[in-house]
Parts: C-alpha cells; structure tokens; sequence
C-alpha cells in the first residue's frame, strides 16, 4: 500500500501526474480535508477533481462511505480513476460538467470545489443544495475574483462559520550551495456548514 497513514497530506510524488490536469499540493489537502471535517462513513463530491489527488485524500478519510468525482477534462478523469486504483481506493467518478453532475448526486456531508470556471456562483449554489445539514462546503481557489463570487454567495445563502485562510507555502529544494525555499501560489481555501434550519 502507498499511503498507511491516516492522516492527510499525501506527498506529491506518491501520485500519478500530468502537465496538462492541475494537482492540489499536499500541504494544502491537508489543510482542506481539515476544514471538511470528514469522518468514517461520510460521503463527499470532489468538484473539479482534476488529478484526483483530493479524491483519494477524501477516500483515506471516509473509508466505508461513497466518493463522488467531478470533472469535465478527460484526461482528468482519467487521471483520478489512476489515482484512486494506484492508492486501492473506490470513488465513483463523473465525466461531465458540474451543473449537469450535481443535480443527478444524492445529498451527501462534505463538498470540496476546486475548479469552476466562469460559474462560481451557479456551482456553489447548486453544491449548497446537495449538502446535508451540519454538511461542510470547502471551496479553493487562486482567484480572487472567484473567492469574492464564492464568499458573497456563501453569506447570501446564511451558511454558518464561514471561515478564508490563505496558505502561502514555500517548499526546499537541494541545490549545490545548500538548501533553497521555492515558493508556490498563495491559494485561498474557503469553508462554511449548513446551518440546521
């Protein structure tokens, strides 16, 4: 088995890659999976799955219960289904857009978007409505553009602790003189409940 451990933050290098499909990076899947509040048995729907790297950081997590994976990109899909089989993980996952997938998805606990395009708001929306009461809705994202559309329909729609961190994480790199710190994009990771009524 890869990964015996249960806590979350997978190294990168354990996972297959692609130039062409986006990879969340592990200190920020551990930061994610902590604002999703997962546990055993939950189900979770990864939007925009990309390389399926949250995928199969939701799966350690939630062991018994069902993942759900979304994305348009083939090459995406493809590339979580990989993933999920490399780490001996099941999720089912979707080709498709998110607005056409997320109706079709029963009402689960936890909802991690990481790609929406240009319809933050419809998405976020639409992911509201499959979340449980209690459920926890995570949104990253690079943008800020996206963050300010995903917060203003978070508050909209009166969901409780809404909480932005900004993660700004160099990493070391080796180089002939000593060790260098190379740092990557900031992301912004946005998290909120269902509130019970």
């Amino acid at each position: 088995m890869l990964w015996r451990y249960d806590t979350p933050g997978i190294p990168d290098e354990l996972f297959e890659r692609s130039e062409q499909v986006p990879i969340t990076k592990e200190e920020v899947r551990a930061i994610t999976i902590g604002k999703l509040r997962l546990k055993e048995g939950f189900t979770a729907i990864d939007v925009g799955c990309g390389s399926g790297s949250l995928t199969v950081e939701i799966c350690n997590q939630i062991r018994s219960g069902t993942a759900y994976a979304i994305d348009f990109d083939e090459k995406a899909v493809e590339l979580t289904k990989l993933n999920l089989s490399r780490f001996r993980f099941k999720a089912e996952v979707i080709l498709s857009d998110a607005q056409d997938a997320l109706p079709k998805l029963p009402q689960v606990n936890s909802i991690v978007i990481g790609g929406t395009w240009s319809n933050t708001r419809k998405i976020i929306e639409m992911a509201i409505s499959k979340l449980q009461t209690n459920g926890r809705l995570v949104i990253n994202t690079i943008l800020i553009e996206s963050a300010y559309d995903a917060l203003s329909t978070l508050y909209g729609a009166k969901l409780e602790e809404v909480d932005v961190t900004q993660v700004i994480i160099s990493k070391s790199r080796k180089v002939t003189t000593g060790t260098m710190m190379l740092a990557r994009n900031p992301v912004l990771i946005i998290s909120a409940t269902k509130p019970t009524s």
